[in-house]
């Protein structure tokens, strides 16, 4: 692993954003902010950086990550979004919900032996527009050891991952809220309350979810 480069979200470049993007596409992890807490990151069809990964993290392979993209549109590219994900989507995204979907026929190699794909699409300015000038998702996980508290803070994002990945864009302290889960491989499944409560949904969906 080369030096961590460590920058403020504010003080990016249009041009360096572009740079990250490619150095991810390349197989770059990164720890960067989301609209919940601190995530690592790197290119979803980079499988030895997905594993990096998991080891920093000390996470189960069999615990699969989030997918995040910048927009819809993109997300279509590699799920199947039904009228009811649809719906959602429009109505929660960018923001604190995670979908899993069907995958597409180009989507099925970052399925890493699960059913679906969870997709988010956060709403995180800077993430936005990185994820925008990717071809591919981010994979993404919350940037903290697996099964310890997650990191909102600066000083103890870089004291944990400076020098074991490649960039920690910083953006102050955050405030951890979960996103929340909906299941929709077939009818609407509520798996995890989060940002979003059940009633908030259900308005939209137009029908009573089932829960876990």
């Amino acid at each position: 692993m080369s030096q961590t480069r460590i920058f403020k979200v504010t003080e990016l470049t249009p041009a360096q954003l572009i740079a990250v993007a490619r150095d991810l596409e390349q197989g770059a992890v990164v720890v960067l902010p989301t609209d919940t807490v601190y995530g690592i990151g790197t290119a979803a069809n980079r499988e030895k950086s997905i594993q990096t990964i998991f080891r920093l993290k000390k996470r189960p392979a069999t615990n699969p990550l989030q997918l995040l993209s910048g927009s819809l549109e993109q997300v279509r590219q590699a799920a199947v979004v039904s009228k009811a994900a649809q719906r959602l989507a429009e109505a929660f995204w960018p923001g604190g919900l995670t979908l899993i979907l069907p995958p597409s026929e180009s989507g099925k190699i970052f399925l890493r032996g699960a059913a679906g794909l969870g997709f988010r699409v956060p709403n995180h300015l800077f993430l936005l527009e990185l994820l925008k000038q990717m071809p591919v998702p981010l994979s993404c996980t919350s940037a903290n050891l697996h099964g310890q508290d997650v990191i909102t803070q600066e000083r103890v994002l870089i004291d944990t991952f400076d020098g074991k990945v490649d960039y920690i864009f910083c953006a102050g302290t955050l405030s951890p809220v979960a996103s929340s889960v909906v299941d929709m491989m077939s009818e609407p499944k509520l798996l995890r309350e989060g940002a979003l409560s059940q009633e908030q949904l259900e308005r939209v969906l137009g029908k009573t979810l089932a829960r876990k």
